[in-house]
């Protein structure tokens, strides 16, 4: 099967596994820029953990799920966000003020929009938790 967007395709795995109640969900191919977005799911709560598992297609990512993930996504195409725009974004994405989060790629890593805000920079539009 041919992947076009693996963080689409990732995003939509841990969808589908949380509704179906699954403990464990499984993404693979693996790459660096989901495993950011990972991290950052992790410290806000929305994943227990996850792991990097190498099986020689060039690996995939085995993610633990509690149950507070409601919906996931991609945004795409990558919208870039300057600072000034962040609230209609969150707007556009988000359930409610202060609800979930967004992921954005900037010249200072993977962060989320809350991040971002507190460091005074903008970036790219990766995905969505809530």
């Amino acid at each position: 099967m041919t992947r076009l967007n693996t963080i689409a395709d990732g995003m939509c795995a841990l969808k589908n596994a949380g509704d179906t109640g699954k403990a464990v969900c499984i993404i693979e191919p693996a790459s660096k820029l989901l495993g950011a977005m990972l991290r950052i799911m992790q410290d806000a709560g929305y994943i227990g953990g996850f792991e990097f598992v190498e099986d020689g297609r060039g690996g995939q990512l085995k993610v633990t799920l509690n149950g507070r993930i409601n919906r996931c996504g991609a945004i795409t195409p990558r919208f870039s966000v300057q600072l000034d725009e962040m609230e209609y974004w969150e707007k556009q994405y988000l359930p409610g003020k202060n609800f979930g989060l967004l992921m954005l790629s900037t010249s200072r890593g993977v962060m989320s929009h809350e991040q971002a805000r507190k460091e005074g920079i903008g970036g790219e539009l990766l995905g969505y938790v809530y």
